[in-house]
């Protein structure tokens, strides 16, 4: 049996015509999630659903983006193709984003934390991350390096070089996450900064910070005095 569709709902249930009615920013995150579900189960509506998806992820919507396919499709009723349209859906909010956040100048380190926190903040791995800027500190890229373990992530110079080429870039930051929760910079950590800094100079692409993110906090070597100024 096919689950409730949402033309069947009553009409004060109906996401689709209260977006139309009354504009989309009126509703919440589970009419607009149940809007791309379109049907439910047997005893549940696509509103359910979504509610059953958003609560499993703590209501974050960032959390819910990084899911895969096979762990969306664990909620019942969400299939394949449902789970596709809200990857889908989820990603192009998110390049919009990226498309927005293009035009923000970054000053200081806070600047920098509160571009990438969105990005890092609910991850139980590491991630490593470069910012590049022009002249004016003005974003004009950001770039995943790579992606690792609890515990660290392996990070290849020559890919962060041939991206600030990609980029023209004038200058860079580096960010990456520590999921144990301490933001305090590992020996190795420290290590690849200088080495970053280094390679960087030779393009004539200066390094302006590298900030550790762990939780609702940060390290910053620029702010720490790690980082030299030329």
């Amino acid at each position: 049996m096919h689950g409730k569709n949402i033309k069947s709902w009553a009409a004060d249930d109906r996401p689709r015509e209260k977006l139309i009615s009354k504009g989309r920013a009126n509703l919440s995150d589970s009419e607009l999630l149940a809007i791309l579900i379109g049907s439910g189960t047997r005893d549940k509506t696509a509103i359910d659903l979504a509610k059953m998806m958003l609560a499993a992820n703590e209501n974050n919507l960032s959390k819910l983006s990084r899911l895969s396919i096979h762990d969306l499709t664990k909620t019942p009723g969400i299939g394949q193709a449902k789970a596709v349209t809200i990857l889908a859906a989820l990603e192009l909010g998110s390049r919009r984003k990226a498309e927005k956040d293009n035009y923000r100048i970054i000053h200081t380190s806070d600047d920098a934390f509160a571009f990438y926190y969105p990005i890092v903040c609910d991850l139980d791995h590491e991630e490593f991350h470069v910012l590049f800027l022009n002249r004016a500190n003005r974003i004009i890229g950001s770039n995943k390096i790579s992606s690792g373990g609890v515990e660290g992530t392996l990070v290849d110079i020559k890919i962060i070089l041939k991206h600030a080429i990609e980029h023209l870039a004038s200058s860079m930051i580096l960010c990456h996450n520590h999921p144990s929760g301490r933001t305090k910079p590992s020996t190795s950590d420290i290590a690849l900064t200088n080495k970053i800094k280094s390679a960087g100079n030779l393009l004539s692409v200066s390094l302006l910070d590298h900030i550790i993110i762990s939780g609702n906090t940060y390290f910053s070597f620029g702010d720490e005095g790690l980082i030299e100024t030329e």
